[in-house]
């Protein structure tokens, strides 16, 4: 009987792409409607964002990067956010180089921007712990194969960071390591954006990717 309903359905793929491509949808009239109540577009409502995750300050050309947009466009929401009073330029690393950093006012608008996106929260509070984790995998494995082929930027995920020990324990609930902390943990706990994030070599990021994607969790 199943083959009745592979002969009539669209490929799975594509399915899920059309749910994923609506969730889409409906998060970008989310952030306009919360970007303009803020006096922010999206885009710089995202760099704040971003700038919450690096206290220590972040790079124009990084930033760029994050956002998957041109340093020009970067530098204009950069520049209408220092503007504004929300971040300020600062001595980067090394001295030819600037850190962009959130004043207070910036802080305070970057954790009120991240409520928008809570209605999606809810709807995923909806669905069981394990449906949580299995979905949080799943998620990690679509954006890391959209890194793959160039079509979103690198990001602080754990499959790519240095710390990283896939399926290091026996335990099925904790089965990564995390050396960081030099702690066990599980898919549940799995990030897309983590400060203490050092990205690892490319042939270890190979490695790591192969023993995490190659396993079921």
């Amino acid at each position: 009987m199943a083959a009745i309903f592979d002969a009539i359905s669209e490929p799975i793929a594509r399915r899920v792409t059309a749910g994923l491509a609506k969730i889409g949808g409906v998060l970008r009239s989310h952030a306009w409607k919360g970007a303009g109540a803020a006096g922010v577009t999206p885009t710089q409502g995202q760099a704040l964002g971003l700038l919450r995750e690096a206290p220590d300050g972040m790079r124009l050309a990084e930033l760029a990067g994050m956002l998957g947009i041109s340093a020009p466009t970067a530098s204009e929401a950069v520049t209408s956010l220092v503007q504004k009073g929300l971040a300020v330029k600062a001595p980067g690393p090394d001295r030819r180089s600037i850190a962009l950093l959130l004043t207070a006012a910036g802080e305070d608008l970057a954790d009120r921007t991240r409520d928008w996106p809570d209605f999606l929260a809810q709807a995923v509070d909806s669905l069981e712990p394990r449906e949580q984790a299995d979905l949080l995998r799943c998620l990690v494995k679509v954006i890391r194969a959209l890194q793959l082929h160039g079509d979103v930027p690198q990001q602080r995920m754990c499959v790519t960071c240095r710390y990283f020990h896939p399926f290091a324990h026996a335990d099925g609930a904790a089965p990564h390591h995390c050396a960081y902390v030099d702690a066990p943990f599980g898919d549940r706990h799995l990030r897309l954006a983590c400060a203490e994030h050092e990205e690892a070599p490319a042939d270890a990021q190979a490695s790591l990717w192969q023993r995490f994607a190659g396993k079921a969790a």
